[in-house]
């Protein structure tokens, strides 16, 4: 038993993790009064300050490189990655699987493509509608007023379109599609693929005291003026003002402590500064880790009162993950070639995209997915117009290769196509019995695997992509993986959008949480990430994960007030 160092104050609420759904579990708490603690296993970071946003790429010998510690480019917001020094995980054998975690204060929300969709009334119900997976326990409606908080809270912008299955919003105005999406634009609609503004939270307006966005393009650096949406500054900023709000950092959590009556009493976690394993004691612990180690947390939670894991007497903690189909395919653009030089940056992500536009019943396969653009002449950075030797008289040495950049650069337009995976047995997560990380606590081992349904969706995008870049008078370079490649489908993981885990359900026999994300077998205990989504939907899933956590966080400051918890 290792020796814990306990501090003597108990909080209301101690919450583990400091992204979309920490940060906003802060949020609703503190505002409501109540005296929380959050542990984050990463550093402090700040956007206002930590920020590289204006920094130019010829200003480092790296010219912007990744890091080990920044895999998405140096520069980038990001502190984390798929692979951290000391925190392995296990893959079974066969399983191509890869886990992105952060280790900073606001998590992912520092650097994530802002791409805010809400869930659709047909995503919370698929089963009814094609018998595959399960329904959530809710429906959009019980989701859709919270929605509508944290799109006047955070701010998106977007447009009007009343399409069935993706929602209107609360929207600012959007921008202005830029060169290469008005030829995107042009093909989506020879092509009969819906195509319409994008919807991001970015502000274009400004909003409760945050500024507009200046357009230079680099939201993926962290964003000094705080237009765009970071747990760090929209949230937890504001819960630390209320002075009910304790950040602990460095704080790898190791398990959620019980006490006899199998009610939370806190979390043990380890001070990495020290290596001293510490506690917090609260009347309520949220769970907001990510889903994956939300699941790491419960399965490693080992007690007399539950053997198999916090949580998991339905013994589904850990099961039924997914992620995100996708895949990519860029082309060479000649209309882009020999344009004159301009200021085309915009907002840091897509100004156009393509959402599910096709009817399932005449296709092969299930679901659908969404399309998103990019191109156009970014700031050049490392690897910059890698591979022109492929373009027409492209390559050489001197003043020709020096004139082949000038002529080629913004001429590649891309799209990568994102989907829905349906939920099964053989994708789920569970403790290696053999490895540790760097504090001792057990690791999680993975097990994946893709259907035939992924497999043909992520076909359809590829043929997608090449029929819109033929349409617009271009080349790709590269050939139509097949089969044996999985049509290019991304490994499980890759695109960040793990979900499940935990998930939600009217029945404790099959679920993990109920309709409040609330365990069952645990009523003080509260998931706030994506672990209880029942199914993953072709959206990028932060803005449900916002959602859920707001009416999760205000269903606890109600139950509080009551005397239930």
């Amino acid at each position: 038993m290792q020796r814990l160092t306990a501090q003597a104050k108990r909080y209301d609420v101690c919450i583990v993790g400091s992204g979309a759904g920490g940060g906003m579990a802060a949020y609703v708490l503190t505002k409501a009064g109540a005296d929380v603690v959050v542990l984050e296993a990463g550093e402090p970071w700040d956007n206002a300050k930590d920020s590289a946003m204006l920094t130019w790429p010829y200003e480092s010998p790296r010219r912007g490189k990744s890091t080990k510690e920044r895999p998405f480019g140096e520069f980038d917001a990001c502190i984390g990655g798929w692979e951290l020094p000391g925190e392995p995980y296990t893959r079974a054998p066969g399983t191509d699987f890869a886990w992105w975690r952060a280790r900073m204060v606001g998590g992912r929300t520092n650097h994530w493509g802002r791409i805010s969709l809400r869930f659709g009334p047909y995503d919370f119900k698929r089963k009814s509608r094609d018998g595959l997976g399960d329904d959530w326990p809710i429906s959009y409606e019980d989701v859709a007023p919270y929605y509508d908080k944290i799109d006047r809270l955070i701010g998106v912008f977007g447009s009007m379109e009343s399409l069935p299955n993706e929602p209107n919003g609360v929207f600012l105005p959007p921008p202005r599609p830029r060169c290469h999406e008005l030829l995107v634009k042009q093909a989506a609609d020879r092509l009969h693929v819906t195509c319409i503004p994008a919807r991001l939270s970015i502000l274009t307006r400004p909003l409760n005291g945050r500024a507009a966005c200046h357009y230079c393009g680099q939201c993926n650096r962290g964003c000094r003026v705080n237009a765009n949406f970071t747990s760090t500054n929209v949230l937890l900023a504001p819960a630390l003002a209320t002075g009910k709000l304790t950040l602990l950092t460095n704080a790898m959590a190791r398990e959620v402590l019980v006490d006899t009556s199998g009610r939370a009493t806190g979390v043990a976690y380890v001070d990495k500064a020290t290596g001293t394993d510490r506690r917090v004691s609260a009347k309520v612990v949220v769970l907001a880790a990510s889903a994956l180690e939300t699941a790491r947390l419960l399965l490693n939670s080992l007690s007399s009162q539950f053997p198999n894991g916090l949580a998991n007497s339905s013994g589904t903690v850990g099961k039924y993950i997914t992620d995100t189909t996708g895949t990519d395919v860029g082309g060479f653009i000649p209309k882009m070639m020999d344009h004159v030089p301009h200021n085309d940056d915009g907002v840091g992500g897509m100004h156009l995209y393509m959402p599910w536009w096709l009817d399932n019943a005449k296709l092969d396969f299930p679901r659908g997915y969404h399309i998103e653009v990019w191109g156009g002449p970014h700031v050049p950075s490392y690897d910059f117009l890698g591979g022109i030797h492929r373009y027409p008289s492209g390559g050489g040495y001197g003043k020709q290769l020096k004139d082949d950049y000038r002529r080629y650069y913004g001429a590649t337009i891309g799209f990568s196509g994102r989907g829905e995976m349906i939920p099964n047995d053989e994708s789920y997560c569970e403790i290696d019995p053999r490895t540790v990380d760097r504090w001792g606590i057990p690791v999680l081992r993975f097990h994946w695997k893709w259907s035939d349904h992924e497999y043909k969706q992520v076909k359809h995008m590829q043929e997608t992509f090449r029929a819109l870049i033929a349409d617009m008078g271009g080349q790709v370079f590269s050939p139509m993986p097949g089969p044996e490649r999985g049509y290019g489908i991304a490994a499980g993981g890759t695109i960040i959008h793990e979900l499940g885990g935990a998930r939600m359900g009217d029945d404790p026999k099959t679920s993990v949480t109920n309709r409040w994300c609330q365990a069952h077998d645990c009523k003080n205990l509260f998931v706030a990430d994506g672990g209880p989504f029942v199914s993953q939907a072709d959206k990028n899933p932060t803005w449900t994960i916002l959602a859920l956590s707001m009416r999760t966080s205000e269903y606890i400051s109600d139950q509080m007030k009551k005397g239930a918890l």
